[in-house]
């Protein structure tokens, strides 16, 4: 291993063991030096029309295809044969994604009726229905690795979600809609019936084909030649993303703080995390999982892509930027779950293996 190498591979490690403070440091940058996260929203390289449809080729959609076309060279399509032979899991798996935020939603939107501020309900459903409508995370297989999760479950179910995502995002925008009001109902129908798709379709799934096809043909070798260097890519491209678009947001959020609407959209966002892994785990039980179906269907449940919704939140719904604070609080809590998660099943194991 070159000097160079060897320095890499250990400011890699550095950010992984302290990934949730780079997230928080990145929001607090955002919060109190947000113009060069503004500017870079507003670079644009140029505009393509498809039909009805305008694509925009601007900074942050192009570093949100960097991190899927990253995570499609992430991904040996041998380890996803296995699935085959029992595909419950992650049936289930894809089921309980798309349906337990949804749920919540519904239920919560009953529950805030007496809330004194309408428009922050508004908000705060219309953050959520983007959580519910994005694609399992990458991350998430990261994280069921270092728990010793089943790697091909966490992947198909990375896949599938984001494969499915043309049919199951509108679908979830759209069901959303249906319990929000005014301009807020609007926007989500609209952005479901026209914008999401060819989103989705540009800066997701083709990346991703993109990134699993170059896998197929570079080999293990070479991949294996520049891991640590995609790994630290995904990683500045990931805090650059997050900072750009917490800087719309966050500043305004410090300066006039309403303390009442942050709290409160925070037990919510916990809420609905806590209760996406507890599906994963209800779903492991239902189906008699083994420990390692069990880890992956906690993290794929209870990690979306929220890099997508942000972006997409950004571009689409930028009249309303408070829509992005349930987005950018659930990003944070998803990993300290995933962490709290990861440390008991740890603990867990070393009473297990060596008891008292």
């Amino acid at each position: 291993m070159t000097s160079s190498h060897s320095v890499i591979h250990r400011l890699v490690q550095f950010i992984h063991h302290y990934f949730i403070w780079v997230i928080v440091g990145s929001y607090l940058v955002a919060s109190f030096l947000p113009s060069f996260g503004l500017w870079i929203r507003d670079v644009e390289f140029g505009l393509l029309q498809l039909g009805a449809s305008k694509i925009s080729f601007s900074l942050p959609p192009l570093l949100l295809a960097t991190l899927l076309f990253n995570a499609g060279l992430g991904v040996k399509t041998g380890d996803l044969k296995q699935l085959a032979e029992k595909p419950i899991p992650l049936i289930g798996g894809v089921i309980g994604n798309v349906a337990t935020p949804l749920i919540f939603i519904a239920l919560l939107s009953y529950a805030m009726t007496l809330w004194h501020n309408p428009d922050e309900v508004q908000q705060i459903l219309v953050g959520l229905a983007l959580v519910a409508s994005m694609p399992i995370a990458g991350a998430s297989t990261a994280w069921a690795q270092n728990a010793n999760g089943n790697l091909a479950l966490s992947l198909g179910l990375v896949l599938i979600t984001t494969f499915l995502s043309p049919v199951l995002t509108p679908i979830s925008l759209h069901a959303v809609g249906l319990v929000t009001t005014g301009d807020y109902s609007e926007d989500l129908h609209e952005l479901a019936a026209h914008g999401v798709v060819g989103f989705l379709g540009v800066w997701v799934i083709l990346p991703s084909l993109l990134g699993i096809w170059t896998r197929s043909r570079m080999g293990e070798r070479r991949f294996n030649a520049i891991k640590t260097y995609l790994k630290l890519l995904n990683y500045i491209v990931l805090i650059v993303l997050n900072y750009s678009n917490a800087s719309l947001t966050l500043p305004n959020a410090i300066a006039n703080p309403d303390l009442d609407f942050l709290l409160v959209t925070l037990v919510i966002v916990v809420s609905l995390c806590f209760l996406a892994f507890a599906t994963g785990f209800g779903l492991s039980k239902l189906f008699e999982s083994n420990r390692s179906s069990r880890v992956s269907l906690m993290f794929g449940l209870g990690m979306n892509n929220n890099g997508t919704g942000l972006v997409l939140a950004s571009m689409s719904l930028a009249d309303h930027p408070e829509v992005m604070l349930p987005i950018i609080f659930y990003n944070l809590v998803q990993h300290l779950v995933a962490g709290i998660i990861v440390a008991s099943l740890f603990r867990s194991n070393s009473h297990t293996d060596h008891p008292s």
